[in-house]
């Protein structure tokens, strides 16, 4: 099962409660409540909020083969520069750049330092498509999502928080077309 992404919202109330609205799953939760138990409530509910968030999308046409074949010619172009630029500033090195058509990822990294990369990301804004960029290369040295690592993303993609919900919103539409 893939690891669902939601907006959280904490408050003052008992109970927690799903909302999906415009692609978007917000998750409100009671201030004391645990991440990992918020976790665990999600993905108890995730074959409700997979329904639901594919009944909120706009439905649009699948690519076709020709479209992803210009798109990985031209992320096979562009990202493996903004790799070596990213890394030279991260103090990183890495392995191979690989660039796929992925249903459920926009990137990912190997125990190896091999890293992979969404052809669909050339659809997404410059900014985007950097921090991507920059949340692979930071699991080169911190491999989890805890928030060493993501004090690490935020130094070099000060903006990540607002990448991350265009990918949320509208990268979860460009998916839908595969």
């Amino acid at each position: 099962m893939n690891t669902i992404e939601y907006q959280l919202i904490r408050s003052d109330r008992k109970t927690v409660g799903l909302q999906i609205k415009n692609g978007v799953l917000t998750v409100r939760a009671p201030r004391r409540l645990s991440e990992k138990r918020i976790e665990e409530i999600v993905a108890a509910r995730h074959r409700w909020i997979e329904k639901h968030l594919d009944q909120t999308l706009p439905s649009q046409p699948p690519f076709t083969e020709d479209e992803l074949e210009e798109l990985t010619a031209q992320a096979k172009e562009y990202i493996p520069a903004r790799v070596a630029r990213f890394a030279a500033l991260i103090g990183t090195t890495f392995g191979k750049v690989t660039i796929r058509k992925q249903r459920t990822r926009w990137g990912s990294c190997s125990s190896k330092s091999n890293l992979n990369f969404n052809c669909l990301l050339m659809l997404a804004p410059p900014d985007v498509i950097d921090s991507v960029i920059v949340h692979e290369l930071c699991h080169l040295k911190e491999m989890n999502h805890s928030k060493a690592f993501y004090a690490e993303v935020l130094k070099y993609c000060p903006d990540y928080k607002m990448q991350s919900y265009w990918l949320k919103t509208q990268g979860k539409i460009l998916m839908a077309r595969l």
